[in-house]
């Protein structure tokens, strides 16, 4: 799915009602038919609604919406905050068509008109959409302000009053929606952790708009979807052997956390690869080769860090996995470098070998092109310095892919992928239970087996996101998001992947 910004959102409007043809109007009695739609489905009718409208068409969404939900005999009141003008033809062709019903509307020109909010109603914003251009200020914030600490649900149509589509928001006045009731596609804001607080539950409604328009149009980001995934997906060959699927070699472990070994072992088992060798200093033999039958297990001479290649030629291995349990220490470093030097296909790169580049930014120079980053927020920040706000993040994560050339896997609720061609992407599955300890060491293998096989690095990344936020949620269905462990990330994996296959 296309992820847009204001105006390209709205040069959709503009394409659909010139190639439909379909008058702006009518398009707008659409789109608040769709809020009807919802509306009924999650079981709202027959409660009293407060709807607030600006003067322009996100106003005018409202004026219709209220009209519906008076036929359907729901008790409404409009609220219309005064600008100084008379509005959209749109919106003062809506108020006519409100008049006849029993709605009441109430304008709303300072402070002073504000009304008590019944405790009962639920309010819907539609104050102002997605071509905000400057933050809140005056009556409208004062009004913002008031309707969120009057603690009734809020439901905002396209997007909350005071939300900027593709910049920050922080320290703004934001209506604080508890859901947000969007049209065809997502908008950046909608995907950013510091929007939380105030987009609530997204629900993207259709509302038909011609796609002929995506033919017309690039944007910089998608949100990975099943059909996306549907298409990079590969099917295995009935005479395949394992071969054909790579050979992963994972450098990862240290003392005390050889526990990252097994997690990212046997993900990247369990995601494909043909065969995994796996690379620990000597204290990790025993629980590797007890562990993890399937897998071949390497030592360094060191019993407590990784200090030395091993012997022969590295380029036996498809791909290489660095990182998850590692350590720092500066013999590790120089290991580090040796193995940046010898191996030069993509490699997946995590956790502290991420914190060694960041202490030792001269290694960035030497990461293989095309290979996988995947840092969380602070590693990313350690990396590339800090960011003053979501947006920014992103931006210098673009930036940096195209650098390095590069993809750099942001991890997050909705995990961003940048490539280092430009193309972004926003991962659409995954929750909250994944937030421990160790599920990233869980992406590591998965992402190192599917990069090892037949997938380019672009496929590896983004079907490895997807699948490790799927098993993710599947896992979340079976034990909680509260009890679910980075294990049974993997022990879902095969569920994953028969939900991808089920859609070929």
């Amino acid at each position: 799915m296309e992820i847009f910004s204001a105006d390209q959102i709205r040069a959709w409007d503009e394409y659909t009602i010139q190639h439909e043809p379909i008058t702006s109007i009518d398009l707008m009695e659409r789109a608040a038919a769709s809020c009807l739609s919802w509306l009924e489905k999650a079981g709202y009718l027959g409660r009293s609604f407060s709807i607030y409208c600006g003067k322009g068409n996100n106003g005018g969404d409202g004026l219709v919406l209220a009209r519906l939900l008076s036929a359907l005999d729901c008790t409404v009141s409009v609220h219309i905050l005064e600008f100084g003008n008379l509005g959209t033809d749109d919106f003062q062709a809506n108020l006519a068509r409100l008049h006849p019903t029993p709605v009441e509307v109430r304008f709303i020109q300072g402070e002073e008109h504000f009304h008590p909010v019944p405790p009962g109603d639920v309010l819907i914003d539609a104050l102002l959409g997605s071509g905000l251009n400057r933050k809140l200020e005056g009556v409208t914030a004062l009004l913002v302000d008031h309707l969120n600490r009057s603690g009734n649900e809020i439901l905002a149509i396209d997007i909350p009053s005071g939300l900027f589509v593709s910049r920050s928001s922080r320290g703004n006045t934001v209506i604080r929606a508890t859901h947000t009731l969007s049209f065809q596609v997502y908008k950046p804001a909608f995907l950013l952790p510091e929007n939380e607080a105030w987009v609530g539950e997204i629900h993207i409604l259709d509302i038909g708009l011609h796609p002929g328009f995506l033919a017309t149009t690039q944007s910089e980001a998608e949100l990975l979807d099943p059909d996306i995934i549907g298409a990079i997906f590969k099917p295995r060959n009935s005479f395949a052997n394992k071969g054909n699927f790579g050979h992963a070699l994972l450098v990862t472990g240290s003392y005390g956390k050889i526990g990252a070994a097994v997690l990212s072992g046997r993900s990247c088992l369990k995601s494909g690869a043909g065969l995994v060798t796996i690379l620990v200093p000597g204290c990790g033999y025993s629980i590797l080769q007890t562990t993890l039958p399937e897998a071949m297990v390497l030592t360094d001479p060191d019993q407590k860090m990784h200090t030395t290649l091993p012997p022969g030629d590295l380029d036996k291995y498809s791909v290489v996995g660095v990182g998850p349990g590692l350590g720092t220490d500066q013999l590790t470093v120089d290991f580090l470098r040796d193995l940046l030097q010898r191996f030069r296909k993509p490699m997946v790169i995590d956790a502290d070998a991420l914190n060694i580049l960041s202490t030792h930014p001269e290694l960035m120079a030497q990461l293989p092109p095309y290979s996988i980053l995947t840092p969380h927020p602070k590693e990313f920040e350690r990396l590339f310095g800090p960011s003053p706000d979501d947006y920014a993040r992103l931006d210098k994560a673009r930036e940096q892919a195209k650098k390095l050339q590069c993809i750099i896997v942001l991890k997050g609720h909705y995990t961003y992928i940048a490539m280092p061609g430009g193309k972004s992407y926003f991962n659409s599955t995954g929750n909250a239970g994944m937030a421990k300890g160790g599920s990233g060491d869980v992406l590591t293998g998965i992402l190192t087996a599917l990069l090892g096989q037949t997938y380019s690095p672009g496929e590896a990344a983004l079907l490895g996101v997807y699948l490790h936020g799927l098993a993710g949620d599947l896992a979340a269905v079976e034990h909680s998001q509260e009890s679910m462990l980075p294990s049974d990330l993997t022990e879902h994996l095969g569920k994953a992947f028969q939900t991808i296959q089920k859609r070929e």
